[in-house]
């Protein structure tokens, strides 16, 4: 059995160290790191100072450097989330964040601000929500792939067997990784979303549970993260596994979904939607192609799933997507394009069936992971669809929604829930909790990668769109602008420092947050708070003829002004754009 991760831990903090002690009465080692060398031992319980200041933590996430020194991040509070075949699963709710250091009076006035706003970065990320582990299941893997292991997989500790893809804390335990002697002490911590429900149907209980699994890997917020980086890791992946556990017996379905894998972006101008560029200059091939080997390598044949517009300014997007999957030559990918939005326009969500009929022979093909009882496995899955839209989000979920009930439909059927001829959609309980708990993944995933909740859920969570569904996309939709243009800078440097991308040196001279914004970034807001303060004039002198037009006067020249500047500098110097990491520039 692999070794399994302390489950509480007992935090002791002296002046000179750490010491982390598990709540095991069988368990004599304590984890101690010494805040001065930042070197990570293993002592005995009789080693801690009597003296120590005393809490309960629930795990360590890790260790990062910031400009005052080393800090400790342990998980201070968690939520039960449910239980995987016995094995009890967390989120964690809340983090502390402790110096090494005793004092911070080593550091300049600069210093000490430059410190303060990575703390900040850290804890953006800490607040978010979507953070799970486990202390005896390895959550980064599915079913499929942890039936097909060596005993020598299962005999490593959750830390060393976990998928790097999954694994967010991955940098901040880097440290703790080195030492294999101190692994139980190391939690790897999953970023997605997890939710598991109990079930009945004709009387049969079964467990439901829906994991989705984002990648670490290109990590980042919506317009500053498309496409893929040079190792053909693409941006918003996330895997998403819909199991099921009945009567000893599991099945699972898994499905990707990826932002479109060649070398393009979206940079943020103030536009509501900006217009995508496709990078001319890059070896398009090299990267697209590593990202189908990893993904066939890993899953099995692909059919992708392109959601997008053909027309507009999505419409080359298309076009590329398709033409490198016919350049590639692979007979393991299969590329299906699907207009979702001119298929379903005026509220025709019905002719999603078209799609799903459309693939019913391949998903049929590719089946689904099956394990009985006796573990003995009894199908595996052979493919996967990869599906995506421009953002991965909302037309994304809706699909995979769809296609994960078709497959349940069957498993169901087959380990015996669902009597021949029964439909899911019949079963009126149970569709209301499917239909939320997919709804609340879209949700989700949307949060993590655009800041707001996902549009369309309406149609997941009723099987139809509503009046007020689209009232409720426009509000999204709207804060999703601002965000985007005036936060998301901010929130990409947040995930760069916290993954590693980018490594904090104490003596840094050309500090990038001390890069001074353009005068243009601050001319905008101004222009906006004098244009409502005009506008408020206008409707508190309403009535006095020479006072209210020159009100309108000055309001239209400050708006005029405005649409000028932002048409002059297209927008690009008024938004909220990253520091820490300098990203590819595609003109």
């Amino acid at each position: 059995m692999a070794a399994v991760a302390y489950e509480t831990l007992q935090l002791h903090v002296t002046p000179e160290k750490f010491y982390v002690e598990p709540c095991d009465d069988r368990v004599d080692d304590v984890l101690a790191i010494d805040r001065v060398s930042t070197e990570v031992t293993l002592t005995v319980k009789k080693d801690v100072p009597p003296s120590a200041v005393t809490r309960t933590i629930f795990g360590i996430l890790g260790t990062i450097r910031l400009v005052a020194g080393s800090y400790l991040i342990v998980i201070t509070k968690k939520k039960k989330v449910g239980e995987f075949f016995n094995h009890i699963i967390w989120k964690a709710t809340d983090f502390d964040i402790l110096s090494y250091k005793k004092t911070m009076l080593h550091l300049t006035d600069i210093q000490l601000q430059d410190n303060k706003t990575f703390l900040s970065m850290i804890n953006h990320v800490l607040s978010m929500d979507g953070f799970y582990f486990s202390t005896t299941y390895d959550l980064t893997h599915t079913l499929q792939r942890l039936s097909n292991t060596s005993p020598e997989f299962q005999e490593m500790s959750l830390l060393e067997r976990a998928d790097q893809r999954f694994v967010w804390n991955g940098h901040l335990l880097r440290e703790l990784s080195a030492q294999p002697e101190v692994h139980r002490f190391a939690l790897p911590v999953l970023f997605g979303f997890i939710t598991m429900h109990s079930c009945s149907i004709n009387g049969k209980y079964f467990d439901w549970i829906l994991v989705s699994r984002r990648s670490c890997f290109r990590a980042g917020v919506r317009y500053y993260v498309r496409g893929i980086d040079s190792e053909g890791h693409a941006a918003n992946f996330v895997e998403t596994e819909q199991i099921v556990h009945y009567n000893g017996s599991k099945a699972s379905f898994v499905q990707t979904r990826g932002s479109m894998p060649f070398f393009w972006s979206q940079r943020p101008n103030l536009k509501y939607k900006p217009k995508p560029q496709i990078n001319q200059v890059a070896n398009q091939m090299d990267g697209f192609q590593r990202h189908f080997d990893s993904q066939i390598i890993t899953y099995g044949k692909q059919v992708i799933i392109n959601l997008v517009n053909q027309k507009g300014s999505e419409k080359p997007l298309e076009q590329t997507f398709a033409k490198m999957v016919t350049s590639l030559g692979n007979g393991n990918i299969r590329y299906i394009a699907f207009d979702f939005h001119k298929e379903c326009s005026k509220m025709r969500w019905d002719r999603l069936q078209i799609l799903l009929d459309k693939v019913a022979d391949l998903q049929d093909e590719f089946g689904y992971f099956l394990v009985d009882a006796n573990g003995k496995v009894v199908t595996n899955q052979e493919g996967i669809f990869r599906s995506n839209c421009m953002d991965c989000l909302d037309r994304t979920n809706v699909i995979q929604s769809l296609l994960a009930r078709r497959s349940l439909q069957a498993q169901l059927q087959r380990i015996g829930v669902l009597h021949v001829g029964q439909r899911i959609e019949e079963q009126a309980e149970f569709e209301k909790i499917y239909k939320n708990a997919w709804a609340d993944n879209a949700n989700a995933c949307a949060k993590q990668y655009a800041g707001t909740g996902a549009l369309k859920t309406d149609f997941t969570r009723t099987g139809k769109r509503t009046q007020w569904g689209l009232v409720l996309d426009g509000w999204n939709s709207l804060v999703r602008y601002y965000k985007n243009n005036f936060s998301d800078g901010f929130r990409q440097d947040s995930i760069d420092l916290f993954l590693g991308n980018y490594a904090v040196d104490e003596v840094e001279h050309n500090n990038p947050l001390h890069i001074q914004k353009d005068w243009k970034f601050l001319a905008l807001p101004i222009i906006m708070v004098v244009a409502f303060s005009m506008c408020i004039i206008c409707l508190l002198m309403a009535g006095d003829t020479w006072t209210e037009t020159l009100a309108y006067v000055l309001f239209w020249a400050v708006a005029s002004i405005g649409t000028f500047l932002i048409i002059i500098y297209n927008g690009k110097d008024f938004v909220d754009a990253p520091k820490l990491v300098q990203k590819e520039k595609i003109d």
